[in-house]
């Protein structure tokens, strides 16, 4: 079965959203552990948010660049939860249709490699509540942004998980893994 990995990055105050706030922290380090992370991958999983986000800036990278990550994000396989998106534009992308939790369950089942998802929003409080998101990863970034904090979309969510791994980078960032505790 595929694992479903959760990779956030994350401020110190809690913020998520518009992660440019990274760029000074994403050095040779980051960009291994980034690496790894999508060569263990062959599928996104992301929510409309993310998505959009997302489809608004890889298509601008430079792709002949392996640095930046571009060849990987605009071609692989890209899944989104979405009730509202019909039609998605950014290459390789498709809108899940039914119950969310049924087709990650579907997704996982498949064969593959890891199901990569960024950001840590409704769709992943609602897969954690399913017992499907099988390890996150915090980018913990030494900044403040100020802003809404990843809590505010988890108030009714209640998981332990158990420390599978730490790596502290030289810039400051620090990269915590976890996976659920066995119930």
């Amino acid at each position: 079965m595929r694992k479903l990995i959760n990779s956030t990055y994350i401020t110190l105050d809690g913020v998520i959203d518009n992660p440019a706030w990274t760029t000074p922290y994403f050095d040779e380090e980051a960009m291994e552990f980034a690496g790894m992370q999508t060569d263990n991958a062959d599928a996104l999983l992301m929510g409309r948010a993310t998505y959009d986000g997302m489809a608004a800036a890889w298509p601008l990278q430079d792709e002949n660049d392996p640095t930046t990550g571009a060849a990987y994000f605009n071609h692989v396989k890209k899944y989104v939860a979405s009730r509202t998106l019909s039609d998605p534009q950014w290459n390789n992308s498709e809108v899940l249709q039914g119950d969310l939790v049924e087709e990650v369950r579907k997704l996982k089942a498949q064969e593959g490699k890891d199901i990569l998802q960024y950001g840590y929003g409704s769709v992943t409080t609602q897969l954690i509540k399913a017992g499907l998101v099988d390890e996150v990863r915090f980018w913990i970034c030494p900044v403040i942004e100020g802003g809404d904090s990843v809590s505010t979309p988890l108030k009714d969510v209640k998981a332990a998980f158990e420390l599978i791994d730490t790596r502290v980078h030289k810039s400051g960032v620090i990269i915590v893994s976890y996976r659920p505790e066995a119930a």
